[in-house]
């Protein structure tokens, strides 16, 4: 199969130049393609030259958590923070880290922390307003590989029963996470296609 052509422009061009800060950008289109094992390896090498490059230390935490890496890509995502506390996308990557260890309480303090920081825009106000409206119709999201909550104790395709449903509360915060993640999506790809537009 050939090799996707901006992959093996920026493959060249590191090899060219192994100081390259290009490495960053190789990482994030290893990601986009799914190719998670390479995006660690990339970043990794890159991140040795250049500890200090934010943006790659972002894509590095979301493909640790893309195979499961939790504890590692919470310290990338922390890192990150700590130096710029503004970072949307390693905001997310923290809420994500947070849902993903059941921790809703915490995951949703950091998507507020990253409302907050985006500040009032009459154009997210009305994407808000429009995922408000869908949210108060949308279903319980179910949790990954785990059966539907209106049957506890049921067996599905011959499976072991499922766990007790979960309380209101928890219903309620897991609602919410998802609610909140859409909402940060809507307001980052708000911001790009405004930055897009201004370059025009």
């Amino acid at each position: 199969m050939a090799e996707d052509p901006r992959i093996d422009a920026l493959k060249k061009r590191i090899q060219r130049d192994p100081g390259s800060i290009a490495f960053a950008q190789l990482a994030e289109e290893y990601r986009r393609a799914g190719r998670f094992q390479e995006s660690i390896e990339v970043c990794r090498a890159g991140l040795a030259r250049h500890p200090g490059y934010l943006s790659a230390r972002v894509t590095l935490g979301r493909a640790l958590l893309e195979v499961g890496d939790i504890d590692s890509a919470h310290r990338e995502f922390s890192d990150v923070i700590r130096v710029a506390p503004g970072n949307l996308s390693a905001i997310r990557g923290l809420a994500e880290v947070h849902r993903r260890r059941g921790e809703l309480p915490e995951a949703i303090e950091q998507f507020r922390s990253a409302f907050e920081l985006a500040g009032p825009d009459p154009a997210i106000e009305q994407i808000v307003r429009d995922l408000r409206r869908e949210a108060m119709q949308a279903p319980l999201p179910a949790e990954p590989g785990r059966a539907s909550e209106s049957a506890p104790g049921s067996y599905a395709a011959g499976h072991a029963p499922t766990r007790p449903a979960a309380s209101e509360e928890q219903r309620a915060a897991r609602r919410t996470v998802a609610y909140l993640e859409r909402w940060l999506e809507a307001i980052v790809a708000d911001r790009r296609s405004r930055l897009f537009a201004s370059r025009a």
